[in-house]
């Protein structure tokens, strides 16, 4: 059997220990989508949405979830973060939001899992505040596309 991280001799769950690594800057970018109607987002983009601005709410949003994720994903570490971003494009085309949140920090462990929490409850939020508008819309593609530091490097998705 496979010697498991997160479990210890006696198949407990545990944190890994991280003090031994090296302090590095870390970074990790990660992507999500929100599908719609296009008249969903077109209230996006015309703020027409009766509760408020989507995209700066979900913007806060997604800081605030990237600050929380140990709180939210078990086994992570609490982090010190150094930079939170998120950004929310309406992209008329496809009809759809594009988020993208990206996390830095200087650490022992990379930020990946805090760079997919920010984009992930960004896109809930951008959801919460439109579904009286549209139920259909979907939560896709919650993706990492960039992650650098640490021992294992850089990352860049296809």
């Amino acid at each position: 059997m496979a010697e498991w991280t997160h479990l210890d001799a006696q198949g407990h769950a545990r944190m890994v220990d991280v003090g031994g690594k090296d302090v590095t800057a870390r970074r990790a970018v990660a992507r999500a989508f929100v599908y719609m109607q296009a008249e969903t987002l077109q209230a996006i983009v015309d703020q027409q949405v009766s509760k408020g601005d989507v995209i700066q709410v979900a913007r806060i949003a997604g800081i605030m979830a990237a600050k929380q994720t140990s709180s939210l994903i078990p086994m992570c570490h609490p982090l010190s973060l150094t930079k939170v971003s998120v950004d929310l494009w309406a992209e008329a085309e496809t009809s759809r939001v594009r988020i993208e949140a990206e996390v830095r920090n200087m650490g022992q462990t990379g930020v990946e899992m805090e760079a997919l929490t920010a984009a992930t409850v960004a896109g809930l939020t951008v959801y919460d505040m439109c579904k009286s508008m549209d139920r259909g819309m979907r939560l896709a593609d919650v993706e990492l596309v960039y992650k650098s530091g640490g021992k294992s490097g850089e990352y860049v998705k296809d």
